[in-house]
């Protein structure tokens, strides 16, 4: 069985790569490309107006989608856990 694959490419260059700004409140966006050549566009609110926190909170996302796999488990109970 085939499992999901992760797409992260960074920019060195931009600290706030996959975080937006949304009305005041940060939010990560990224891929996860599916073994039948379909991909699948994620995008969740990290809750957060500060953007420190916003980058902290997209490194844990990226870091626990990376280690337990695309398909495993959303971003957002990571998220939570990292928040609380």
């Amino acid at each position: 069985m085939k499992l999901n694959i992760l797409a992260v490419r960074t920019n060195p260059e931009n600290r706030n790569h996959h975080l937006y700004n949304n009305n005041g409140t940060w939010w990560i966006h990224f891929h996860v490309h599916g073994p039948d050549f379909t991909k699948s566009r994620i995008r969740e609110s990290l809750g957060t107006h500060c953007l420190k926190t916003a980058r902290e909170l997209r490194d844990v996302a990226l870091a626990h989608m990376a280690l337990h796999g695309a398909g495993a488990e959303p971003a957002r109970p990571a998220l939570r856990r990292q928040a609380a």
